[in-house]
């Protein structure tokens, strides 16, 4: 019998001590070893037990801290590991001047519009005003999903790094960055707000009250598409292949989605197209670094 194991970062790193490193694969006896965050999340225990049916060993290295996996994989301590976007996974890239690749997509969890006014973004009406979540992050993904609903222009048709100061003046919306625990509480006031899953309830509304979120097929959402990472140089391994197939079983995508509140968009692009985005945005990253 193959053995399916989850173990911790923790116990990771007192083995690569040792002297030990990640070898499964094609030809190899030793598991393929694959690091993420939240091991214990029912989709990866459907998973395993898929993997030992087809008869691939794997290993579950469960970390704690999102900084750890991609160094891990880096220096050999992984093989492949499934806890990011794809902007996440060009910052590591760029700071570190690594070549670690998406080879599939996993999910994109959206961000939504809400609005208590209205029920569709058509009825937004011109200068109506928008809050937005203020953090760096969330506050370009959120302009970007504005622009993909058609309510703002950006300047050079907007980026990972975009902030309010890229709203163009043609844009059909005023937009109010604000913390992102306030923007619930601003739609008593205004006409609709950029609202993170987290404080969705806070509005007493449900996801699917979203007048508009990003989805996986979306230009806007591509930064923040949900991959599986690997080495370059074993991008093409066919093991990787098989788990990636078995991981779009049915059983483990449905409960992927369940784990997330059912707020996530399966994605399902392709190896190339997930490379090709990642370059773009990695010419994205390295002008926002400087």
């Amino acid at each position: 019998m193959f053995r399916k194991t989850i173990v911790t970062a923790a116990a990771l790193a007192a083995v690569s001590l040792l002297g030990a490193c990640a070898s499964g694969g094609a030809g190899s006896d030793e598991p393929i070893t694959i690091g993420v965050v939240g091991a214990a999340d029912e989709q990866w225990k459907i998973f395993e037990s898929k993997a030992e049916e087809a008869g691939i060993a794997v290993e579950i290295i469960d970390f704690q801290d999102y900084a750890q996996p991609n160094p891990a994989l880096t220096q050999g301590e992984l093989d492949l590991n499934q806890f990011q976007h794809l902007k996440y996974l060009s910052e590591y890239n760029v700071a570190a001047d690594e070549d670690l690749v998406p080879i599939a997509a996993t999910a994109v969890y959206p961000l939504g519009l809400y609005s208590k006014q209205y029920t569709s973004v058509e009825e937004i009406p011109e200068g109506a005003e928008i809050a937005i979540p203020n953090d760096p992050s969330n506050l370009a993904r959120g302009l970007l999903v504005l622009q993909d609903a058609g309510l703002v222009a950006l300047r050079d048709g907007g980026s990972a790094y975009s902030t309010e100061a890229d709203v163009l003046p043609e844009s059909r919306v005023k937009v109010t960055p604000v913390d992102a625990a306030q923007t619930a509480i601003a739609l008593n006031s205004i006409a609709a707000s950029i609202i993170n899953n987290d404080f969705v309830a806070d509005a007493g509304l449900e996801p699917s009250d979203a007048l508009y979120q990003d989805d996986a097929a979306s230009e806007g959402a591509r930064p923040y598409i949900n991959v599986w990472a690997t080495k370059a140089d074993d991008a093409e391994n066919a093991d990787y292949a098989k788990l990636i197939e078995l991981f779009k079983a049915t059983e483990v995508q449905d409960a992927l989605v369940a784990q997330s509140g059912g707020t996530a968009v399966l994605a399902n692009q392709t190896a190339a197209e997930l490379q090709g985005y990642l370059v773009d945005i990695q010419a994205d990253t390295a002008a926002a670094q400087g």
